[in-house]
């Protein structure tokens, strides 16, 4: 009899071990951790990426969470700034005891995780940036639920070329981000035998736009393709407005569509903007009338794109949490982010492979009317 008592508590005690031996993974809870701007020029993107996510894990652990685990995700200020989003990851991996990482804001942020994210082999879901270098070459710890910035700038030059425009100049970024979208839009004018007629930059987390403009109004532009946050962005095409005879303007996705509309007032109107997520007005997605239901219980919330991205991001990776089941490790976690295919998120469609951890290819073409409202 005794015998048998202590080999049945030799079996609980490996087995409760052994459900506690994955990072990040207890009996009770599953711990992500997500870098992002919380402080500087960019915050709003990342308070926007970890409120939407938040409003969807909220609703999750209320209901009792994935097999009984609650969803915990931790948060680290980088600042938008490349080194120290490096560090952040390097303490998520060593010290928090993470599952995966999250939501991370910005493609120099992401790029400099990457290498420790390689090496740990931890889950790199869903990224607030397009660039090629987290798609190319394709590394299994990462998926991306948004559309790549190829995907966008082909969009948009698609869309200024049927206007008859040709006299395209590009803002960009002087970092990693500006310069994947500038490769983009010089990939798609490339296609049309159509060459850049003018470049202007500004540095990451700087307003510092006077030498941009005055290099880019030279070049006099039909329109000018904008790479940028939010705060340059506006910066740039205010001071383009006050010089006077503005070309047209189009921005990508991460400017931050609701963040710039509020930094330009009345500059706002006729600027276009790329999304890569459904708009979030419009409730004829059921995803849209999720997302609204959830995140505005918040009553000092208010919609935008770069919340629902959090938002359905946390969607697809509770469904793959769900695939994995209750023996949850990393690897169980990317097999079953993998077996994600053409799935509905509520008019919003996401497919994973083995092979091609790129989500969607959806880009949608917006305008900001003069109430600032977006048209599409």
């Amino acid at each position: 009899m005794r015998l048998h008592k202590i080999l049945v508590l030799s079996s609980l005690l490996l087995t409760a071990t052994l459900s506690q031996a994955e990072s990040g993974v207890t009996a009770t809870t599953i711990t992500l951790g997500q870098s992002a701007a919380f402080s500087g020029p960019a915050r709003e993107l990342g308070k926007g990426m970890y409120d939407g996510a938040q409003a969807y894990f909220d609703q999750v652990n209320a209901s009792g969470g994935v097999f009984g685990r609650k969803i915990v995700l931790k948060t680290l200020d980088d600042g938008y700034e490349p080194v120290r989003a490096a560090a952040n990851t390097k303490q998520f991996i060593e010290q928090d005891d993470v599952l995966a990482l999250f939501g991370y804001v910005g493609t120099p942020t992401s790029n400099a995780s990457i290498p420790a994210i390689s090496k740990a082999k931890i889950p790199f879901f869903a990224p607030f940036t397009g660039a090629q270098s987290l798609r190319e070459p394709f590394n299994r710890s990462i998926f991306n639920i948004r559309a790549s910035y190829f995907a966008e700038t082909e969009k948009i030059v698609q869309q200024i070329t049927t206007l008859k425009l040709n006299r395209i100049a590009v803002f960009y970024q002087n970092d990693a981000y500006g310069k994947a979208g500038l490769e983009g839009v010089t990939r798609a004018l490339k296609k049309r035998n159509i060459e850049v007629v003018g470049l202007g930059t500004v540095e990451r987390n700087s307003v510092d736009v006077a030498d941009a403009v005055a290099k880019i109004r030279q070049s006099k532009p039909q329109t000018v393709i904008v790479v940028s946050a939010y705060n340059s962005s506006a910066a740039f095409i205010k001071a383009m407005i006050a010089a006077g005879s503005p070309p047209s303007f189009w921005n990508i996705s991460f400017v931050g569509s609701q963040q710039l509309v509020n930094a330009l007032g009345k500059d706002a109107s006729g600027v276009q903007i790329a999304q890569v997520m459904p708009a979030p007005w419009d409730e004829v997605n059921g995803i849209v009338k999720e997302y609204r239901k959830y995140y505005l219980q918040n009553g000092k919330r208010e919609w935008d794109y770069v919340s629902m991205e959090g938002f359905i991001a946390a969607k697809v990776f509770v469904e793959g949490l769900k695939r994995a089941g209750s023996s949850l490790t990393r690897d169980s976690l990317v097999r079953a982010l993998e077996t994600i295919n053409h799935y509905d998120v509520g008019g919003y469609f996401v497919t994973f492979t083995p092979t091609n951890h790129n989500g969607s290819e959806f880009v949608d073409l917006t305008m900001i009317s003069r109430n600032g409202r977006f048209l599409h």
